[in-house]
């Protein structure tokens, strides 16, 4: 099991590494590039001749990157462009915005994704089966924007049961601790502020949840299905186990390594989706904090550190779901 952990972290490493002078390369080559960015309408062939120097884009590639890993393993990546503060802190203010909605919708995701799965799959060819897949093929199918904008006009504008965006509702006093508005709200026992976060995330997460909801019900589905077929279920039916020992034992846990690996990846695409997500209901994380630094001046460093902070997120879940086949399936300890 060491084994397995050591190799993880060092394949972990290596992508980490790839991926950064992957993002360095690209960020040199974009049209106008850094120096571009930094003077604006300011840009004369002087003051990018200085400026160049100045930065260091002068010195050999090699060079550059070493210094750039310099900063980045000390977590200094610059300052923003558009506002000047330093990037660290820019990500910090939208970080916990994006985290806090991808769980609840991983939460809603998995929650409903893997019951509704195992169901379809026991009532094969019946009316809740035959709902499930319609209900899924809908899901995967509808724009994330198109359904947003969808609910947010039903449930906020003709019913009025949701607020129509932000994380809170404007003038509610609420003491920032970690930058989780529900989480914040019930470690300073201002239960207040934490309903109405709460009251504010259902929507977003809903909207975000439906393609991982989607997927993880047919991936639940068709698992189980392959595991109803095996000789264990049919021996253990054969004995007479109870049902709740046949499902937990011997159906789902031998059907959750593909679930499993398949949360992994939904949950690391969750901060791409968050993008089109959080525009629609102006939620203020890394998703509006792309947009506004694409838009808003190209603000290179800002966006190095988001490639780079989602990267380690994505690659480090997956470390965690790869860790948890053991404890899922002992043959793979074995292995």
């Amino acid at each position: 099991m060491l084994r397995v952990i050591v190799r993880r972290l060092l394949q972990l490493v290596v992508t980490l590494i790839a991926l950064s002078a992957l993002i360095f390369i690209w960020l040199r080559n974009l049209p106008g590039g850094p120096v571009e960015a930094l003077l604006g309408e300011r840009a004369t062939p002087e003051r990018r001749v200085l400026l160049t120097k100045a930065l260091g884009y002068d010195q050999p590639i090699l060079v550059q990157y070493g210094k750039f890993m310099q900063r980045v393993v000390t977590g200094d990546f610059g300052n923003s462009i558009r506002t000047g503060d330093p990037v660290t802190e820019v990500i910090s203010r939208a970080f916990p915005a994006t985290i806090e909605l991808a769980l609840a919708a991983m939460i809603i995701a998995v929650g409903l994704g893997v019951p509704l799965g195992y169901l379809a799959a026991r009532w094969r060819g019946r009316s809740l089966d035959n709902l499930t897949i319609a209900g899924t093929l809908l899901g995967i199918s509808i724009p994330i924007f198109f359904l947003g904008y969808l609910l947010k006009d039903v449930f906020t504008q003709n019913i009025h049961w949701f607020p129509p965006s932000g994380r809170l509702t404007t003038g509610l006093d609420n003491t920032h601790v970690t930058g989780f508005f529900v989480l914040d709200g019930l470690l300073t026992r201002e239960f207040d502020a934490s309903a109405d976060a709460l009251w504010h995330l259902i929507l977003p997460a809903i909207t975000l949840a439906t393609i991982p909801l989607a997927v993880i019900v047919r991936i639940t589905r068709a698992s189980v299905l392959d595991v109803l077929n095996e000789d264990y279920v049919r021996t253990a039916e054969a004995k007479g186990l109870r049902h709740r020992t046949i499902r937990g034992r011997h159906i789902l846990r031998n059907a959750l390594l593909p679930v499993v690996t398949t949360i992994g990846l939904q949950t690391g695409a969750l901060l791409s989706g968050a993008v089109l997500t959080e525009k629609v209901y102006n939620w203020g994380g890394l998703g509006t904090l792309i947009t506004d630094s694409i838009t808003g001046g190209r603000d290179y460093p800002v966006l190095q550190a988001i490639i780079l902070l989602a990267a380690l997120v994505f690659v480090v879940v997956n470390l965690l779901v790869d860790l948890s086949y053991a404890f899922i399936d002992p043959r793979v300890r074995v292995r």
